[in-house]
């Protein structure tokens, strides 16, 4: 019997479900660069109704899919995006949208809820008709749910208020919404009312939805015909994407539901982590499937050495800095993984069981 193992390092590791493979297997195709692959374009037509937009695009990753929405946005060179400075599209995303689209970031500091300051938002703006050493800024972008500030969810009432300051100015809003099917299922609120004000939203498939590749982005039609010649561009045209398209039809039908239940054990699991002595989880801040746990002064093992003990006895978890550590759900993570994996970080950091059983028995 091989060793068990418990992937926590991202929602991004789940496998292709049966179902899934079987729809993979069955699926009609063609090619989607001559707009003719039929699955590819009733699943866009799908997740464009979901989401409450007139037209979505399949794309191969959320980084291609924020980079497409702020180049839309921003077709001028040298154009200027407000965003949040501890945001993924800013973090992560290898600076592609200046790189690649010319476009200037004009950060404002995430706040510890994943929002920014509506007045610092508003203060940031700068126009054609102001001094002529700045850029021009055309766009602000969100994050739904906001990763790095531990999978918080952004309200609609704050995603409005951020939609007016745009429109005031004549701005745009594209929300990264690589999780905001979580937030959705979080706050209780119809994934469409939370794009609403957004004139684009990224969605990604293979986070919590656990498809195996892709990202959707959503907007008008007009948005939608630009963003097809920019993916063109950007290597991301694929020819018989229905194959794709078919497991994200898939995620999209039957993991949504399964939400819920990620968030459940996610905030069990946390509960656990912030009993140990050694560990601390601000647990205001699990509201989806994200943990992340402070190493402190009381622990036997750094954060270094928790990962690799942690790996020895088959569980992967991520590093995201010199005293943390990120965990996150799935629909493939159970409540039994959830109780052998917290038994072995437990033992781990009293100091106890490297070398016998890690299971608390």
């Amino acid at each position: 019997m091989g060793m068990r193992k418990v992937d926590l390092r991202s929602d991004t590791v789940t496998k292709p479900t049966e179902a899934m493979r079987a729809a993979m297997a069955g699926a009609e195709v063609d090619d989607d660069v001559l707009c003719s692959d039929p699955t590819a374009a009733r699943f866009e037509a799908k997740m464009a109704k979901v989401m409450g937009k007139e037209a979505a695009l399949f794309v191969p990753s959320g980084t291609m899919s924020n980079l497409i929405g702020v180049l839309v946005h921003c077709e001028v060179r040298g154009s200027e995006v407000i965003l949040g400075d501890n945001c993924h599209i800013h973090i992560y995303e290898n600076g592609g949208i200046s790189t690649i689209g010319g476009v200037h970031p004009r950060t404002v500091p995430n706040n510890a809820d994943g929002t920014m300051d509506l007045a610092l938002i508003e203060a940031a703006i700068r126009h054609t008709d102001e001094d002529l050493y700045y850029p021009t800024t055309r766009l602000i972008c969100l994050e739904n749910t906001h990763a790095n500030c531990g999978g918080r969810c952004i309200s609609v009432e704050y995603t409005d208020k951020v939609g007016e300051i745009a429109k005031k100015h004549g701005l745009k809003l594209h929300i990264d919404g690589a999780r905001i099917f979580n937030a959705s299922v979080a706050l209780g609120v119809p994934v469409h009312r939370l794009a609403q004000v957004a004139d684009s939203v990224s969605v990604c498939l293979s986070k919590g939805l656990g498809a195996p590749v892709g990202s959707v982005i959503v907007g008008s039609k007009s948005f939608i015909t630009k963003a097809k010649r920019l993916r063109k561009t950007l290597g991301g045209g694929m020819r018989q994407v229905g194959i794709l398209c078919a497991a994200a039809e898939v995620a999209l039908r039957d993991n949504v539901g399964r939400l819920e239940d990620d968030h459940r054990k996610a905030k069990i699991f946390a509960d656990k982590l912030n009993e140990v002595k050694g560990l601390h989880v601000d647990l205001t801040s699990v509201e989806t499937n994200m943990i992340f746990f402070d190493v402190t002064k009381g622990s036997n093992a750094s954060p270094e050495k928790l990962c690799q003990i942690l790996e020895e006895h088959g569980i992967l978890v991520l590093q995201t800095s010199s005293t943390s550590i990120r965990l996150v759900l799935h629909h493939q993570i159970s409540e039994s993984d959830v109780h052998y994996a917290f038994n072995c970080i437990k033992q781990a950091v009293l100091g106890i069981g490297y070398n016998g059983d890690m299971n608390g028995n």
